[in-house]
């Protein structure tokens, strides 16, 4: 005879009930002890936190027919393709990445659509098809928002209105860094999407998404914001303070409104963390503010322009504060001052640690760039920097953000001229001296910078130091030469952490060495 589910109901019920009975007469018994409160705790019922369950119909009947559906062609011929996959890393030995790559940050787009140009890992190659993304109108004479990597590439732009209306659009502007594009169409007495204010949004606030994933436009998620000022190690978006949340965002929700509870747009949905192709409840959108002032730029020159301070900065961690002799890790720590910036007119020097821009807290190395890059160029700001132990504030007239970068090359090819035996430095380092020629790939000054030969310590191991790293200056004293590697690694003293400004690749950096008792 088959067992149904009543037959199992029943009895759990009835040994529910037992239960219960048996642990109300055990409690009776220690009624004193369970009434004792513990030191410190509140004596009176903790009030209600959380009422009811929200409703959004009437948000969605009112800001839905402001969303619009984006579609960007590229080539003449659309073609099926396989959209959204992890590209392949350094380091995958076969397939496309999606198992070794165990999470990335993706942009996606329609269901088996091409993904556009310029993508990280993606081909520079123009495809052809056709993606999907969202967007909203912000003036009734027919501005539309989006996401840059919509349209990014696209021959042709057309957007679809709530009403099926179909538009081709006009490309204002686009911008790579902040991902916002501004199209125009030909139409009037549209529908507003009404701007919020992104700077208010607070964790474990209700937001709603409005988007077309996998091309079902106009479907509707719900969550919460998980967090603010999120900084994109997946994208380079430096200029981005990402918020996060917890609503379903997938394929062609890119370019769509995040919406608070009075149905106001305080962020673009942009990305989302995933190992799947798919939501996993990371989803990353770009503050309405940040996109406000790129639209503004667009609308007026056809492009968006930052302030640059000429620092490059790192994360402070707990022995780069030892070393510095400050008593906690925030703030971003100053590698390197970049010659006639800024930063250099100001007096920054390397190994300053920026505490505050302007009386804002930088908390985090990825808290500076938004902050800066969110200001004029010619804006004076005042930086609070600490400083061999002591507070100082320093006033700097910002200048304008050049997006070029110079690749910095390799090291080998060239041999050394001089090798210093590692003995001769309490970190087991063996240095050598660098040729013009090695300098020259590198991008360094003569006499600058000494190449880590072999790495004899431990301690300089752990730290992550490599052969073929470049040493370009212990502490603040540029060394240009293992003699004078091994005589600064010597004054700095046995047993204490040393810092050691290292070039690896293109990128410069602060490595601080802790030895061991």
């Amino acid at each position: 005879m088959p067992v149904t589910r009543t037959a199992f109901l029943r009895p759990l019920l009835l040994t529910t009930a037992l239960a219960v009975a048996g642990v109300g007469a055990c409690s009776g018994q220690n009624a004193a002890n369970a009434q004792t409160p513990l030191a410190g705790q509140p004596t009176t019922p903790a009030p209600e936190l959380v009422t009811g369950l929200p409703d959004f119909t009437r948000l969605v009947d009112q800001v839905g027919p402001a969303v619009v559906s984006v579609q960007a062609e590229i080539g003449s011929k659309p073609v099926v393709a396989q959209s959204g996959r992890v590209p392949q890393m350094p380091g995958d030995d076969e397939g496309d990445g999606e198992d070794q790559i165990p999470e990335f940050f993706r942009r996606f787009f329609g269901p088996g659509m091409t993904p556009m140009p310029g993508m990280p890992g993606m081909p520079n190659a123009r495809p052809r098809g056709t993606s999907l993304g969202t967007g909203f109108i912000i003036s009734s004479d027919g501005y539309v928002l989006t996401n840059h990597h919509v349209i990014d590439g696209a021959d042709t732009v057309r957007i679809r209105l709530a009403d099926r209306r179909e538009f081709t659009a006009k490309v204002v502007g686009s911008d790579e860094q902040s991902d916002v594009a501004l199209l125009k169409i030909d139409a009037k007495g549209l529908p507003v999407m009404r701007i919020g204010d992104s700077a208010t949004l607070k964790p474990g606030q209700w937001v709603v998404a409005i988007g077309s994933p996998f091309g079902l436009d106009h479907s509707v998620t719900a969550g919460i914001v998980s967090a603010v000022g999120r900084a994109n190690p997946g994208a380079d978006q430096r200029y981005v303070p990402f918020i996060q949340t917890d609503v379903a965002i997938n394929r062609g929700n890119s370019g769509g409104p995040l919406l608070d509870t009075r149905g106001q747009v305080v962020g673009i949905n942009s990305q989302i963390f995933s190992n799947s192709g798919g939501y996993m409840g990371v989803s990353f959108a770009i503050p309405i503010d940040v996109a406000m002032n790129a639209v503004q730029q667009l609308k007026t020159t056809g492009k968006v322009t930052r302030g640059q301070l000429g620092v490059q900065v790192q994360a402070m961690d707990r022995d780069a504060a030892r070393a510095l002799g400050l008593p906690n890790a925030s703030g971003a720590l100053v590698a390197t001052v970049e010659p006639g910036s800024a930063a250099e007119r100001a007096g920054l020097q390397r190994q300053d640690v920026i505490r505050s821009v302007n009386g804002q807290p930088v908390y985090e190395s990825s808290d500076l760039p938004p902050i800066i890059g969110g200001m004029a160029p010619g804006s004076r700001v005042k930086l609070e920097v600490m400083r061999d132990g002591k507070p100082r504030t320093l006033t700097a007239t910002l200048g304008a953000l050049d997006e070029a970068s110079a690749d910095a090359g390799g090291t080998e090819g060239d041999a050394p001229r001089s090798t210093a035996p590692a003995q001769a430095n309490p970190l087991g380092i063996v240095g050598q001296d660098l040729t013009s020629q090695q300098r020259s790939r590198l991008g360094l000054q003569p006499k600058e910078g000494v190449l880590i030969a072999r790495i004899e310590g431990q301690a300089a191991r752990e730290a992550g130091l490599m052969p073929g790293d470049v040493v370009l200056a212990v502490g603040r004293s540029d060394v240009g030469s293992a003699d004078a590697l091994n005589a600064q690694l010597r004054a700095a003293g046995a047993g204490k952490p040393v810092m050691l400004l290292v070039r690896r690749g293109g990128g410069t950096r602060y490595v601080t060495v802790t030895p061991g008792e």
